[in-house]
């Protein structure tokens, strides 16, 4: 794999890491660590739960005295490393990230930035206040495809952008792994679902809009299908114990057993034992007791299953943005750009620009072989180039490097927030106006 001066002049510079949460995404993002040892070092992991701080510690061969079950703690000390790589529950983001920007540290934060506006203004206040770098885990900037999308409307290859269709297809068992039975199905856990799922895409959107802005948003989505109303006759309340479960495309032992069984024993597997590793009689025990065994008609999710949102920005471009959790495809987005000179259309594999001058259609692709033994190729590699960024960034001492900064993510996180409330008071909303703010 190639790598550009900025990536070069890093290669000298150690940069110690912090990392708060030691879940899916903390022990990802740690593992840039095993690829560029020379780049990065993970000094410290705090985490409440005594088996994944424990692991991360010996993955990274971490002192004793920097294993913690309190992120406070750390902050408490004299600063003792350059970032902080935080990917605690969505809940608990601003805090930690307010806490460690005063102290000094550089903050790759996972997204959401937080659950509410006012929080998210705290962070971005609390880093340009310390003069500290923020980046934000929307992996999607990262994405080499992704990002050659926003190169090529740069390039005026559609003309003047009209219209944006965006579809993120969440994955029949995805969603109920995560947001009817998982971490983020209840909306007071959480946060709600299209600022936890699809805050990447709001944010998307807004980025290929360039420099206008969105002047008015308006969105509608419910839950459906995952609720009392809708459990089949005789089904259980666990699918372990369930007379219907054979028929069930939702059933917990299909989604986690079956894959055990066929020695799969990554994501989602690996997040339902939490206190240990997955192995049958481990799943089998979490699906008897935990809550990823329980029937999805029986659960306290409150979160939305589908959404749309309809938005116009300043020169009249519009965008429509659809999640739908009821997909074969598990988050393989898809989008058409429609421009004055052309059309451009991107399935996660291949972008196509059809030219209206020529009447030829070009396309681009992008790939992310080299990554795969690297154990980070997570949406489409971008776990991997995300990271790359930060850490070059805090390395060179350069923010430039960050693609999903403070001032643009958190623009587009208001948006969010204003088409959340679209849907919640079923109205138009124009973006700032005082009710939002």
């Amino acid at each position: 794999m190639g790598q550009n001066s900025s990536q070069v002049s890093s290669m000298s510079s150690l940069v110690h890491v912090i990392v708060v949460g030691a879940g899916c995404r903390g022990e990802n993002y740690g593992q840039f660590a095993f690829i560029h040892p020379q780049r990065m070092k993970v000094v410290a992991v705090a985490d409440p739960r005594k088996f994944a701080r424990t692991k991360m510690q010996q993955q990274h061969k971490i002192e004793d005295k920097n294993v913690f079950e309190d992120w406070k703690n750390i902050v408490e000390r004299e600063k003792f490393a350059d970032a902080v790589l935080i990917c605690t529950p969505d809940r608990i983001h601003k805090d930690p990230a307010v806490a460690f920007a005063k102290k000094g540290y550089h903050i790759l934060l996972e997204k959401p930035m937080a659950t509410t506006a006012e929080d998210c203004r705290a962070i971005v206040e609390a880093c340009t206040q310390a003069g500290v770098m923020l980046s934000v885990g929307h992996v999607l900037r990262y994405d080499p495809l992704i990002h050659k999308i926003k190169e090529l409307i740069d390039a005026g290859v559609v003309g003047d952008v009209i219209h944006i269709q965006h579809l993120e297809p969440v994955g029949f068992y995805h969603f109920a792994h995560s947001f009817v039975r998982g971490n983020w199905r209840n909306e007071a856990e959480s946060s709600f679902a299209l600022l936890a799922k699809s805050c990447h895409d709001i944010d998307l959107i807004h980025h290929w809009a360039g420099a206008r802005r969105c002047v008015k948003v308006t969105s509608f989505g419910s839950v459906s299908h995952f609720r009392k109303e809708s459990k089949p006759t005789g089904a259980g309340d666990r699918c372990v114990d369930c007379s219907v479960e054979g028929t069930c495309p939702y059933s917990a032992c299909k989604i986690y057993v079956d894959r055990v069984k066929r020695g799969h024993t990554g994501w989602p597997v690996s997040v339902i034992c939490p206190n240990s590793l997955p192995d049958i009689e481990s799943v089998t025990e979490a699906l008897r007791s935990g809550p990823y065994g329980r029937c999805v008609y029986e659960c306290d999710n409150d979160v939305c299953s589908n959404q749309v949102v309809n938005m116009e920005f300043e020169g009249g471009l519009t965008a429509a943005f659809s999640m739908v959790a009821f997909t074969e495809d598990v988050c393989q987005r898809k989008t058409t750009i429609y421009g004055s000179k052309g059309e451009m259309s991107y399935d996660s594999k291949e972008i196509c620009v059809f030219d209206f001058l020529t009447q030829r259609t070009t396309k681009h692709t992008a790939s992310s072989e080299a990554l795969k033994h690297y154990g980070m190729a997570g949406h489409g590699g971008a776990d991997y180039h995300l990271m790359n960024a930060f850490i070059s960034a805090v390395a060179n001492n350069d923010p430039s490097m960050i693609r999903s900064g403070p001032e643009e993510t958190l623009i587009s996180h208001l948006l969010v927030f204003e088409a959340e409330r679209s849907r919640v008071e079923g109205r138009v909303v124009y973006c700032g106006d005082s009710a939002g703010q």
